[in-house]
């Protein structure tokens, strides 16, 4: 398939797991990709794979100036943006009662601040037609118990997605919310561990857990035009563990 041919990508978060999942559908479907994230051996190592439509920027969605050498250098070398998967995240466990400044700032910082940044310094660069995909989570909907400020950060970015479709009426772009559930990453087996991620797959309906390819998939649909007539939404990429 080739639905983003000549597009220009940008996944933060892009080195492993489910950016790395969407980048690499986004190459195979013809955009050139920029691939940001804090480390730069995947990176590399996700660049190698990608090959000649891929670019590696290294930096983090909580400082700014990261983010305006990002989108300095897409604009020098590509002019302008079509696709924006603001990907990049990180969740630890604390039950409430053991929840500290430092837990909290820290998740937040990544998770809504970061994003939020992420997607006002892109705008400036965004096409007639561009797509915004927020990563949210089944946690978003759900209790989840040591989870709850993680969980919040995602309860915020489904309303963000709300509100800025809305204040992006008339401007072309569009912004939706890519929700995955127990998707195998390097992040969710060092947080849950792979036993215990390996069980809480054998709970939803399909009765697995979920491959970065699978997310990839849910990801270049919402960057493509088969996805058009949709803004504010949230697509649900979790086997089922929230909907039923």
């Amino acid at each position: 398939m080739s639905r983003l041919q000549g597009k220009t990508a940008v996944v933060t978060g892009g080195g492993t797991g489910i950016g790395f999942g969407a980048a690499k559908r986004f190459v195979e479907e013809g955009a050139f990709v920029y691939l940001f994230g804090r480390r730069q051996e995947p990176l590399d190592a996700a660049v190698a794979q990608l090959g000649s439509s891929a670019r590696a920027v290294r930096g983090s969605v909580t400082d700014l100036s990261d983010l305006d050498r990002l989108y300095a250098t897409v604009k020098a070398e590509r002019g302008g943006l079509d696709i924006l998967f603001a990907n990049a995240g990180t969740g630890l466990f604390a039950p409430l009662g053991e929840i500290t400044v430092e837990h909290y700032d820290h998740i937040f910082d990544v998770n809504v601040k970061g994003l939020v940044f992420t997607v006002q310094k892109a705008l400036p660069l965004m096409r007639q037609g561009s797509s915004i995909i927020l990563t949210g989570s089944s946690t978003g909907v759900m209790g989840t118990p040591q989870f709850s400020i993680y969980s919040a950060t995602k309860a915020a970015i489904r309303n963000l997605a709300r509100s800025w479709a809305l204040d992006l009426r008339g401007t072309g772009i569009r912004v939706n919310v890519l929700s995955p559930g127990p998707i195998k990453t390097e992040l969710a087996l060092e947080i849950v561990g792979e036993e215990a991620f390996d069980a809480l797959g054998s709970t939803t309906p399909i009765g697995r857990i979920g491959d970065p390819s699978e997310t990839g998939a849910v990801a270049a649909f919402l960057a493509s035009s088969d996805s058009s007539f949709m803004t504010g939404g949230e697509v649900f990429a979790d086997g089922g563990l929230a909907q039923v």
